[in-house]
């Protein structure tokens, strides 16, 4: 297996000692599914204790202790990331994804240490001594035959975040669980034991799934198969639609397609792309409460601003403001770019809506929520509305952001006005001008200015 010649000279360090590096985890998995990674795990077997292995790494390159007691040590050498650790034993003491007393010992042979390890695939280590593979659990099988085995009944049950890491992984690599895996997280679900993690871990597991998967609709259909689907997504499951506009089926059929366009779509920008995943995720959610049947057509009026369902959804994954605060805002403009583009808008309705929301991700959004269905211009690509506003914004620099104010406190000062709450509605009535095309320019700006205090008097 390929590693850095930083990690090589490493490992010699270690070997000089007496020590076995044995490279183990995720970086060793993604060798086998041809993965670039840049994490790498090693468990150092043949060592006393982690102050001795602390000692040795310290000769080549700076440790940093924060996972010091899980036993655990962190480096970066040049672009990667490394946890040094000695095999170790976890012992469950109290509920939840950090309930464990973990126990070190550097003279474990590797397959006791690997029997604390989730699922086969992530339990084979690379002896880079031997350049050799010990694989104690068939790992390497299973990845050939594309299935997720956990490796042991009693420690995958006493960590329900497992439950939620297979459902990822299924995603991320289009592999199918084992059936006594899927029993197994089935009675963890039943049991209630997701119930036990703080909403942070469960929202890592998520944004893996949205942000890693090909097709994280994969993943939410693992999630209701397991019965462990969030009631507000349960709740699309056989909402009609107008079959015209979306022949693909109900509502949750639709949202997963949308889900699995957005994932095309991704910007490469972390923090933009889980923004736009969970808008996506979210913005039919409404549906639920106001779709309706009258003499045979289907409508959802305003379903965009039925927002309740998606701050409920938010707020089991996160406590994040801002992020929740950004989806709502996409969800609800998600309509706008179809309806401007019907309604040929004026350059005022364009400037307006970039005041309140980057078009530039509401196309993205809208586009997601076009080519989620199984009509042709989606089969096609194709979304002229969004094509259309996105010209319209570049031509009037406002694609990320509306227009700067062009007249500015200190122009009512020169004019003689006082601040107070007229000076603030002189300013909003004049941005709004601005906004209407009024004015272009600071000079035009104040002979509008002029017309208008002189009309006040």
């Amino acid at each position: 297996m390929k590693l850095p010649s930083s990690v090589i000279k490493l490992s010699q360090i270690l070997m000089e000692i007496g020590a076995r590096p044995i490279v183990v985890g995720g970086y060793v998995r993604d060798h086998f599914l041809g993965v670039e990674s840049k994490d790498i795990d090693i468990e150092v077997y043949g060592i006393s204790s982690l102050d001795v292995l602390k000692s040795s790494l310290e000769t080549f390159t700076p440790v940093h202790e924060v996972g010091k007691s899980f036993g655990v040590l962190k480096i970066r050498l040049d672009d990667h990331d490394l946890d040094i650790s000695l095999p170790r034993t976890e012992i469950k003491t109290a509920k939840g994804h950090k309930g464990f007393h973990v126990q070190t010992n550097g003279y474990l042979d590797f397959n006791t240490a690997s029997k604390r390890r989730d699922f086969t695939m992530n339990a084979i280590g690379y002896d880079i001594k031997t350049d050799f593979f010990i694989d104690p659990h068939g790992g390497k099988v299973d990845i050939k035959n594309s299935i997720i085995r956990h490796v042991d009944d009693k420690s995958f049950a006493e960590d329900p975040l497992r439950v939620l890491r297979a459902v990822q992984f299924a995603a991320r690599f289009n592999f199918k669980l084992d059936t006594n895996t899927l029993k197994l997280c089935q009675t963890m679900i039943k049991d209630d034991m997701l119930s036990e993690l703080p909403k942070e871990r469960i929202f890592e597991e998520y944004k893996k799934l949205l942000l890693k998967a090909p097709k994280p609709s994969i993943g939410f259909e693992l999630l209701d198969k397991l019965n462990a689907l969030f009631p507000e997504l349960k709740a699309l499951q056989g909402i009609v639609q107008d079959e015209t506009k979306h022949p693909e089926g109900d509502v949750w059929t639709h949202t997963m397609m949308s889900l699995d366009a957005m994932a095309e779509l991704k910007t490469g920008n972390k923090k933009k792309d889980i923004t736009l995943m969970l808008a996506i995720l979210c913005h039919d959610l409404g549906k639920v409460k106001t779709t309706k049947i009258i003499d045979n057509e289907v409508s959802a009026t305003d379903h965009h601003n039925v927002l309740e369902p998606a701050l409920s959804l938010l707020e089991r994954l996160s406590d994040q403001k801002s992020l929740v605060d950004a989806v709502i805002a996409l969800i609800q403009e998600h309509p706008m770019p179809s309806r401007l583009y019907k309604e040929d808008a004026q350059d005022s309705d364009i400037r307006r809506l970039s005041t309140r929301i980057d078009i530039e991700d509401l196309v993205t959004l809208a586009k997601a929520d076009n080519f989620g269905r199984s009509t042709q211009d989606a089969m096609d690509k194709k979304y002229p509305p969004g094509e259309w506003l996105l010209a319209k914004a570049k031509e009037l620099n406002i694609l990320h952001k509306g227009p700067e104010q062009i007249l500015q406190g200190r122009h009512l000062i020169a004019c003689g006005q006082k601040a107070g709450k007229q000076f603030k509605d002189i300013l909003q009535q004049s941005y709004e001008a601005q906004l209407e095309g009024r004015f272009f320019t600071e000079e035009e700006a104040l002979v509008w200015l002029e017309d208008y205090l002189s009309s006040s008097v």
